[in-house]
């Protein structure tokens, strides 16, 4: 059996997945409010982008705690389309929770589906990322772990959309940002501890890439997007303040229109 290292870098990379796990939930859960305040094509805008926010944070806080993931005796290289793929997942299927959300007349029924089925598509992102693996041995994993892995993610995924949808200050979804940024990096290192690697010495060149060649940029670029994205949320206006806005916009203008002339 390979020895596993799953943090090569000691907390580097798992104090960065944190991190952005964080930003992805907070972002996503930022983008979740503003959307069931808006109407329209702008609800739909805003839940694409809290999907994107929520998935590319998950698939990065995963594959940048992979950076730090070493088995002692081979190398470790990644298949490209796998990766790509458990990428799309992720989006995907958060993308279907948030709607399910956003859209469903039933709240408390809504929030089931969307949990279970976000939870059900977080796991499946990382076990997909985890086929991805090429290296000189066989992979094989310890079911009650897994099982335990998916329940964490079942669950993390039902309270970040609770928190969608019932907490609504800025202060309040930091706090649950960071809660959920917790719940996902649980969810990996739990997975990671099913993991058992048996380890075939070859001299044989492995396929796919290596996380320096193909990972880490890639997890650089999606985190470029979750923090530009996370400025453009920032400093856009919520429905309150356009309302206040126009408000005071009618306001001034009602002071401006000098009054007619008596008679």
């Amino acid at each position: 059996m390979g020895h596993l290292d799953h943090a090569a870098y000691g907390w580097l990379t798992p104090v960065l997945s944190y991190v952005m796990a964080s930003i992805g939930a907070a972002l996503g859960l930022r983008c979740t409010v503003r959307a069931l305040a808006a109407t329209g094509s702008s609800r739909r805008n805003w839940l694409l982008t809290a999907a994107s926010a929520i998935g590319t944070g998950i698939w990065t806080m995963h594959f940048v705690a992979m950076l730090g993931f070493e088995v002692t005796g081979t190398e470790i290289h990644y298949n490209v389309p796998l990766t790509i793929l458990s990428l799309l997942v992720a989006v995907l299927v958060v993308g279907s929770g948030v709607f399910a959300v956003g859209y469903g007349r039933n709240r408390g029924r809504a929030l089931v589906l969307g949990g279970l089925t976000t939870g059900l598509g977080v796991a499946s992102m990382h076990y997909l990322g985890m086929a991805a693996l090429r290296l000189h041995g066989r992979i094989t994993y310890a079911p009650p772990t897994v099982g335990l892995s998916v329940a964490i993610a079942v669950v993390a995924a039902t309270a970040a959309l609770w928190a969608a949808l019932n907490i609504k200050s800025p202060v309040a979804v930091a706090v649950a940002s960071l809660v959920m940024g917790a719940a996902v990096s649980s969810m990996h290192y739990t997975g990671m501890m099913a993991v058992a690697v048996r380890v075939t010495p070859s001299d044989h060149a492995l396929p796919g890439a290596t996380a320096m060649q193909f990972i880490f940029p890639l997890a650089v670029g999606l985190g470029s997007y979750l923090f530009i994205t996370s400025a453009f949320v920032a400093l856009s206006p919520t429905a309150d303040e356009r309302a206040a806005s126009a408000s005071a916009a009618r306001h001034l203008g009602e002071q401006a229109v000098p009054p007619l002339p008596a008679r």
